[in-house]
């Protein structure tokens, strides 16, 4: 299913009749078109050939320590992507720009940071560019409304055109992956101390949440940038704000939980990528659901059918330290759960030292089987997939 969306776009004028959202107001949309774009773009994925940048028989022959290289996404400065220049050759899996500090040069320089990567292991290059209270590039990429306004001023049809114009320039740049939409629920005031979504999210409604989400999911992916739904199973109404402390969601009553639904649905329209949540999830889990195998695997890969990528929230905030976990230990229990990349936050020097940290207790965890091989080996082509679809493999 994960690659309905890449292989549909030649069908998206076919489809203008099913995608009834793209004429009703602001706000507004039809389920019944929602549900048949997705099954008809199901049956497109399911007759295209899943392209990856590394075959699965090539990767297992890689040394474990080289897996575990490659589920990690290191955190750099826009503004000196140069530091990481070790990291790169040594071929981690990703990378996530923080900041908002790019300069004019920044497009040369994310350029010649990539040309350092082992052959065929260039990284996927993420940041968070949602628009509104969260932008890195807007110096490059202009500014772009929040979702909250989108949601309540523009039609999913114009929201897709904005998105698809947004991933252009970020594709230029050599960005190949945006940890957007926000899919949560949210109709609250924020993003504040206690609400991390606010006006993150496109509205408080399930229905117009999942077609402005999908929509702009899909303009990015016909840009050739990867789309990450977030922040899964859904953070509208939870207790707190996972960057500042431990916060549980509302309670979980099954998979029409309402905060699910949205995820769901852009799942079946054949989403990529996901983010999970750190907030733990009465009813499903006491730990943070990044941790959790019941939420990732139960939950995420078996109940709602996702065979694509999925990546941790960072794993340096207080709710994953209030759980007991140092960063490494983190990185292993996410993997065990069925998380593909690891992601984590790190003033400038500390970056090689924490890597270097979860690198071996990912190697240790395999020894000692902990972690067996076989998820590691999967977790690494669940990227090499996801990186084919919008052509990122690197030369």
């Amino acid at each position: 299913m994960r690659s309905a969306w890449h292989h549909g776009f030649g069908y998206f004028s076919i489809l203008a009749g099913l995608m009834l959202v793209s004429v009703l107001s602001p706000g507004a949309t039809s389920s019944a078109a929602t549900d048949g774009a997705s099954r008809h773009l199901e049956k497109v994925a399911a007759a295209a050939p899943v392209a990856v940048c590394l075959p699965q028989a090539q990767i297992a022959r890689l040394a474990t320590r080289r897996l575990a290289r490659l589920v990690i996404v290191d955190p750099v400065d826009e503004g000196d992507v140069g530091s990481l220049s070790r990291e790169v050759e040594s071929g981690i899996g990703g990378i996530i720009l923080l900041g908002s500090d790019a300069t004019p040069a920044f497009g040369d320089e994310l350029g010649q940071l990539l040309a350092l990567a082992p052959v065929g292991r260039v990284p996927l290059v993420m940041l968070d560019e949602e628009g509104g209270a969260v932008q890195r590039l807007v110096t490059d990429i202009g500014a772009v409304p929040s979702a909250r306004t989108m949601g309540q001023t523009m039609t999913p049809a114009a929201i897709e055109v904005l998105a698809k114009s947004v991933g252009t320039k970020l594709r230029h740049l050599g960005v190949t992956m945006d940890l957007a939409p926000v899919l949560d629920l949210d109709g609250a005031p924020g993003p504040n101390s206690t609400d991390a979504d606010g006006t993150r999210s496109f509205s408080a409604s399930g229905s117009v949440a999942t077609a402005d989400g999908v929509a702009f999911a899909r303009g990015l992916l016909s840009s050739g940038v990867l789309p990450v739904l977030k922040h899964f199973p859904g953070l509208g109404g939870a207790t707190g704000n996972t960057d500042l402390g431990p916060a549980a969601t509302t309670p979980y009553v099954g998979v029409d939980t309402p905060w699910v639904k949205p995820f769901s649905s852009a799942i079946r329209a054949g989403a990529p990528a996901v983010m999970v949540a750190n907030a733990s999830v009465p009813g499903l889990t006491s730990r943070p659901a990044s941790l959790s195998r019941t939420v990732i695997t139960g939950l995420l890969r078996e109940k709602l059918g996702f065979s694509g990528l999925v990546l941790t929230d960072s794993l340096t905030v207080p709710s994953i330290t209030a759980a007991g976990y140092s960063l490494p230990e983190a990185a292993v229990a996410a993997l065990r759960a069925g998380a593909d990349e690891v992601l984590f936050n790190a003033a400038p020097g500390e970056v090689a030292p924490d890597n270097a940290a979860i690198q071996a207790a990912i190697v240790h965890a395999v020894v000692r089987h902990k972690l067996s091989r076989a998820r590691l080996i999967q977790a690494v082509s669940d990227a090499e997939t996801a990186k084919a679809e919008v052509d990122a493999c690197g030369p």
